[in-house]
């Protein structure tokens, strides 16, 4: 018997069919199902469309498509789909990210047509704990960051990201956009840092949000800082935040190539569960 297949982009009222699919892993789907948490389907809120994959009218595999296009419980077949999608719609997203397997396999299918990408990161640990460390106490020094700090926060942030992605967050428009993420995760008191006259020293956001899981992003220690342990201590004080008042599971992905970083995350508590890959244009 064939099997028939079809893709299309959800209407609002599958709201709980996406949720079922995300549910399948929560852990490695946190930051789309944050997303869908908070906006539904609707594009507009959403900030992107959310493509599904379906076999025999199920709904098997998610791709959401917006400033990052990511591959969500997606089978070969529906790789194979959503690069056919992908490639008709052109390229619009800023980087394609998600598990590693799938997110290579989209990025072969797209790469002659949307390539070069700027840099490929084939190999992202995940990193999850369900429980506070027994050797690093929290550092008492960091704290939920002042809605009225964003100016001192936002130099912070912006180094993070620049030293992170290879490029400014202030390009193309301003900043407003990444200002307005920053001061989202400040005011809904996400965002959290250690301040010493009026310096960041250590800083850290729980950025996507789930009732199963949260991830954590951003992490930072001003330069001349390094080598101290703040990251540790500072990472420690922000998992038992959101262990405590967010979520059971905490994640992150941190870049195969950052020993320093993995070794503080295992040091914290984290353990490699899979891997993500990022393709960054």
């Amino acid at each position: 018997m064939l099997t028939t297949t079809t893709t299309r982009v959800l209407e609002p009222g599958e709201l709980d069919a996406a949720l079922a699919v995300l549910d399948r892993d929560p852990v490695a789907n946190a930051f789309v199902a944050a997303r869908v948490h908070t906006a539904g389907l609707d594009p507009w809120r959403l900030g992107g469309e959310m493509w599904g994959w379906y076999a025999d009218g199920r709904l098997e595999s998610l791709c959401y498509a917006g400033a990052n296009l990511v591959p969500i419980c997606a089978t070969p077949d529906a790789v194979r789909a959503f690069a056919d999608r992908a490639r008709r719609s052109g390229r619009r997203c800023s980087s394609i990210v998600g598990p590693a397997e799938p997110t290579a396999d989209l990025w072969s299918l797209l790469e002659p047509s949307w390539g070069p990408a700027r840099e490929v990161r084939s190999h992202q640990p995940l990193m999850i704990t369900t429980s506070m460390p027994t050797n690093v106490a929290p550092d008492p020094l960091v704290r939920r960051v002042r809605k009225d700090e964003m100016d001192v926060i936002m130099p912070a942030c912006v180094a993070m990201f620049t030293e992170e992605v290879g490029v400014s967050p202030l390009a193309g428009d301003g900043g407003l956009l990444y200002q307005a993420r920053v001061a989202e995760l400040v005011g809904s008191g996400r965002s959290f840092a250690r301040v010493e006259d009026g310096q960041v020293i250590f800083k850290a956001e729980v950025g996507a949000v789930t009732p199963h899981a949260c991830q954590i992003q951003g992490v930072w220690v001003a330069p001349e800082y390094r080598g101290r342990g703040l990251s540790e201590t500072g990472m420690a004080a922000v998992l038992s935040y959101a262990l405590r008042e967010v979520a059971p599971v905490v994640s992150l992905y941190v870049n195969d190539y950052n020993a320093a970083a993995r070794a503080a995350y295992r040091r914290v508590g984290f353990r490699e569960v899979g891997a993500f890959m990022s393709v960054l244009f």
